[in-house]
């Protein structure tokens, strides 16, 4: 059983900073990769950074330049740090994890409950 918890959502004024956190937890072998995604109601869910085992980054055109996508294997942890915060990020934040439970067990996706970003303009 796997868990994520995100944390350092909330309110926050247009221009300000943001940092998320996830915090995996449970059997866990090997992360095999981690992202963030969002989500606005009545919209699809897009990708905004994710990191592979390689650590290689990814971001969406949306996140580039604004978003930082770091991780903390040891942990267990992913973060995603937020600048200069525009009214379009206001948006539910999710953690996903690529995750093993063994050298030979399948890896198998996992999600956060989700976190609120808003952002007032």
């Amino acid at each position: 059983q796997v868990q994520l918890v995100e944390s350092g959502g909330g309110l926050v004024q247009a221009g300000g900073s943001l940092r998320l956190s996830c915090a995996a937890s449970g059997s866990i072998f090997m992360i095999n990769g981690m992202a963030w995604y969002r989500q606005v109601p009545g919209k699809q869910r897009e990708l905004v950074a994710s990191i592979n085992r390689a650590g290689d980054i990814y971001y969406a055109d949306f996140a580039r330049g604004r978003f930082t996508v770091s991780r903390d294997l040891s942990k267990n942890t992913m973060s995603l740090q937020i600048h200069s915060l525009q009214a379009e990020d206001t948006a539910v934040y999710y953690c996903n994890l690529a995750a093993s439970n063994s050298a030979w067990g399948t890896s198998l996706p996992y999600w956060g409950q989700g976190i609120q970003v808003t952002v007032s303009s």
